[in-house]
């Protein structure tokens, strides 16, 4: 029988605005205590309307409930905003919750903020022992785990030198093999797959593989719902701070892409970070459209702002079937072509052929980055239907499976059979 090892029920968390929440320490807790009964007073007269008084408050969480078992590998997926970061300090025990009771059962491992508690004048090596010592490893363990660390963050030339030389690329992968080996019963990480470059990423997906096969649980949260339907048996989808969906991966990931995703993008705010503004199909004219035919080709339109110069800048998108099975990418670096690194607003075109697409909804994702991090990743990041038009492809089978059509070159021979020859034990006619 499955042993539950986290429950939730009614969890909320509120926030002032503009008030940061800090670690307490115990001159925190003892200062709070004595300035209770102020506290108090003033939020009576605030109530009362005395000017100047009233503070604005949020919901980042809002009477979340739900179960983990022994075992279980649970994705966590919702946009921007949508409260898993919050949720997920609350289950690390970093920050509290506001109402609703929690239950933890278990060594809790987090990685939610890659490379917390390196010092920049230390070494590599010093780091690895300073790191792990925060994230809770042991001395023994550090040093029976060492060699495996470095290999796998792949610096071993530079482990006595300052991290404060390394690249960005060089200390994110340090601090993800550091936290990447422990062996806690819960593991929480947050969106791993921003780390590193593709080869990188990749080894941390298939890290992320073995510790989900040890029968550890593990709570994982990314935007990458590939990952998630493969390392995942149970899916929770969060919106502005609820949680709306709780069941099998492909069923849970299939309403989020759906009903997540408008038939154009457009950001919510600047973030003064480089990052897409706005994205949506056109016709080859750049004409806004809803819903290309089979038979024609189309633009993806992306517009982009890079506030300062991003020296190695990249653009892609991906185009994903309407369960999140990514179908096809396609980048600047694919096609030889040199993305723009000034600062500035941009305008990209992809054109997809004619005769690419089979009749279907799509989602389109779309990335920025660099050698070293992703600058901005919306996945998905918008929602469009291709129609079969006049294609013939349909002519004679209305329901074609698959997502897309591949122009394959077919050719039929007869084949002379030698007299006496035999096929499937019967003599040949």
């Amino acid at each position: 029988m499955s042993k539950r090892v986290i429950f939730c029920e009614g969890l909320g968390k509120e926030f002032r605005i503009g008030k940061r929440e800090l670690n307490k320490t115990l001159r925190d807790v003892l200062t709070d205590a004595m300035a209770a009964p102020l506290r108090a007073l003033k939020t009576r007269f605030s109530a009362n309307g005395f000017p100047g008084m009233a503070t604005e408050t949020i919901w980042a969480l809002k009477d979340v409930s739900f179960d983990i078992q022994h075992g279980e590998v649970v994705g966590i997926i919702g946009h921007n905003g949508a409260g898993k970061s919050t949720l997920l300090k609350i289950l690390s025990r970093i920050s509290e919750p506001t109402e609703g009771r929690i239950g933890i059962h278990g060594r809790v491992g987090s990685l939610l903020e890659v490379g917390t508690g390196f010092h920049p004048e230390l070494t590599g090596r010093e780091n690895i022992f300073l790191n792990g010592a925060i994230l809770g490893m042991r001395r023994a363990e550090i040093t029976r785990k060492f060699d495996e660390i470095v290999d796998f963050a792949g610096v071993g030339k530079f482990l006595d030198t300052p991290v404060k030389f390394y690249s960005s690329g060089m200390y994110m992968r340090l601090a993800f093999a550091v936290a990447a080996h422990l062996e806690p019963e819960i593991l929480i990480v947050d969106e791993v797959l921003s780390v590193g470059d593709a080869q990188f990423q990749k080894k941390c997906l298939g890290k992320m593989g073995e510790v989900a096969q040890s029968g550890r649980t593990v709570i994982f949260v990314s935007h990458n719902m590939a990952a998630v339907e493969r390392l995942c048996s149970k899916v929770l989808v969060l919106e502005n701070g609820r949680l709306i969906g709780n069941g099998q991966p492909r069923t849970m990931i299939s309403n989020y892409l759906r009903e997540g995703s408008g038939e154009i993008y457009v950001a919510r705010s600047r973030t003064g970070h480089p990052q897409f503004l706005s994205a949506k199909i056109c016709d080859v004219n750049g004409h806004p459209m809803d819903e290309p035919v089979c038979t024609e080709p189309f633009l993806v339109r992306l517009h982009f702002v890079l506030p300062e110069d991003a020296p190695g800048t990249q653009l892609g998108i991906g185009i994903l079937s309407a369960d999140g099975l990514p179908l096809f990418t396609s980048n600047t670096w694919d096609v030889n072509l040199e993305a723009p690194i000034k600062a500035g607003e941009y305008e990209a075109d992809v054109l997809v052929p004619a005769n690419c697409l089979l009749a279907d909804t799509f989602h389109v994702a779309m990335c920025l980055w660099n050698d070293s991090e992703v600058l901005d990743l919306q996945e998905p990041a918008f929602s469009f239907s291709v129609d079969p038009g006049g294609s013939h492809l349909y002519q004679l089978d209305s329901q074609r499976k698959g997502f897309v059509h591949i122009d394959c070159q077919w050719e039929v021979r007869k084949l002379s059979v030698a007299r006496g020859a035999t096929a499937g034990g019967q003599g040949a006619s």
